[in-house]
């Protein structure tokens, strides 16, 4: 089967541009309602009664859903074997159940209030709050679903010396998907002069994500499954030659040690990149804008603050719109760069300057100066999203990609529990008194980010390429 395997893998043709643009075009529409569900999630689950901490522990649903998900989600779409492909049955059914999930999870307090009158029952104090962190499970569950199978269809289709490339242009996806999102509210009302509700941007999302993913679906072609070509004595070898998923994961760990490598790599990484997307949201509302913490206060204040919250959320969408437009157009040119001179010296410049724009934003609080930092953070979110990947395809065994995949995706999911959690709770015990209440030291978050971003910069530089 290994000889089979390599022939195939021989056979793999070039992309075009042109195809790598279409290869990417489904990720794009996945960023597109994760960055909805980063940059609006803080707001709506504030409104209906989220205090730092329980804002933390709903963000629990990523890494949580990410650590289960994509392991068996990916570890089955190895497996899978049917007329419309190993990944695309995947792709489809979490851009579906996503969507229906981003369309209910602003409208959580009406369905909760909905829910209890169909079923008689008095409206729970936090019903709401209940079913928006029900919602954005399901969303992280499905778009982990989606997610895995996507990165596995690089080694599946793309030529080995095409990987790095083809990463970068998931990233490429990634950054422009992330840049329509957050950068559409504040055109309309900058430009146009309409505020667009959180309810339409999260329907927006949601048709972004599952039309993006049937584009995919139906354009991106994979090696079909003939079952009458298939006799019996190639299902017994291919039975035979099938690994356990618990063999796999010890078979990833033995491979180099330079995969302890690039696992550890992530893991510090991502403490680093959560603490910004996590928690950037409610930094720009309460410290960059200087609103109070809403989450006891009565429904008078909370309209009082309307306006200004509207300004402070159109804000934080320009500043993520900022980043992901760096990493739209830095992304293809990390690609290339990483080709000519390595893919770990480049990373590790990129991470340096993330940690640096880290830095800044704990420092000083004026918008202009925050706009910049995003913008130098960029660089280091299109390195991310792409060169860590390349870094471990090198050392993936044919025919176990999407398990690979899969089991990587614990040391970027795992490290937001700690986000999460502890830190989470760290800021919610920095509280200080402003005018109309109480306040947070979001801005915290960032120092322990640039920290974990500083050594994963210098584990970087530990790691001995293959190529």
């Amino acid at each position: 089967m290994s000889s089979e395997i390599n022939e195939k893998e021989q056979q793999l043709k070039p992309f075009s541009t042109v195809q790598l643009l279409n290869f990417c075009l489904g990720f794009f529409g996945l960023q597109f309602a994760w960055q909805m569900r980063i940059i609006l999630s803080g707001p709506v689950t504030e409104g209906l009664g989220a205090s730092p901490l329980l804002f933390g522990l709903i963000w629990l649903a990523g890494p949580i859903t990410g650590m289960v998900v994509q392991p068996i989600i990916g570890s089955l779409s190895d497996k899978t074997h049917t007329v419309f492909g190993k990944r695309r049955p995947y792709l489809l059914a979490g851009a579906i159940f996503a969507s229906l999930a981003l369309w209910a999870f602003p409208n959580s307090a009406a369905i909760a209030e909905n829910l209890a009158n169909f079923l008689h029952l008095p409206v729970p104090v936090f019903g709401g709050l209940i079913i928006a962190a029900i919602m954005i499970w399901v969303i992280d569950a499905c778009v982990n679903a989606a997610q895995g199978p996507y990165r596995a269809l690089v080694p599946d289709l793309v030529p080995t010396e095409q990987h790095s490339l083809a990463n970068a242009y998931l990233s490429f996806a990634i950054g422009l998907g992330s840049v329509v999102a957050a950068g559409t509210a504040p055109f309309l009302k900058y430009v146009c002069g309409y505020q667009m509700s959180i309810n339409a941007q999260f329907i927006m999302a949601a048709l972004a994500f599952s039309l993006a993913m049937l584009w995919t679906c139906l354009t991106i072609k994979e090696h079909k499954y003939q079952k009458e070509q298939v006799s019996e004595s190639e299902k017994q070898e291919i039975k035979k030659d099938e690994i356990p998923f618990m063999k796999k994961i010890s078979n990833f760990f033995q491979s180099s040690p330079e995969v302890a490598k690039i696992c550890t790599l992530q893991l510090f990484t991502w403490i680093g990149i959560m603490s910004l997307n996590i928690f950037f949201t409610q930094y720009a509302i309460h410290t960059v804008f200087g609103i109070p913490d809403l989450t006891t206060a009565s429904e008078e204040v909370k309209n009082s603050y309307i306006p200004l919250m509207n300004k402070a959320t159109n804000f934080s969408s320009i500043c993520f719109a900022i980043q992901n437009l760096i990493c739209f157009l830095v992304s293809i040119p990390i690609g290339l760069l990483s080709t000519k001179f390595g893919n770990r010296k480049v990373h590790f410049i990129s991470l340096i300057s993330l940690s640096i724009a880290f830095v800044g934003m704990g420092l000083y609080k004026e918008p202009g100066f925050i706009l910049i930092c995003m913008a130098v953070a960029g660089i280091g979110w299109a390195s991310i999203l792409a060169l860590p990947f390349a870094m471990l395809s090198e050392f993936i065994q044919k025919g176990s990609e999407g398990s690979v995949m899969g089991i990587f995706n614990i040391f970027i999911a795992g490290p937001q529990v700690l986000v999460c959690t502890l830190l989470a709770w760290f800021i919610s015990q920095c509280s200080y008194m402003v005018q109309g209440g109480i306040n947070y030291h979001w801005e915290y978050a960032f120092f322990i980010g640039a920290i974990t971003l500083m050594i994963a910069a210098v584990i970087t530089n530990l790691i001995n390429e293959k190529n």
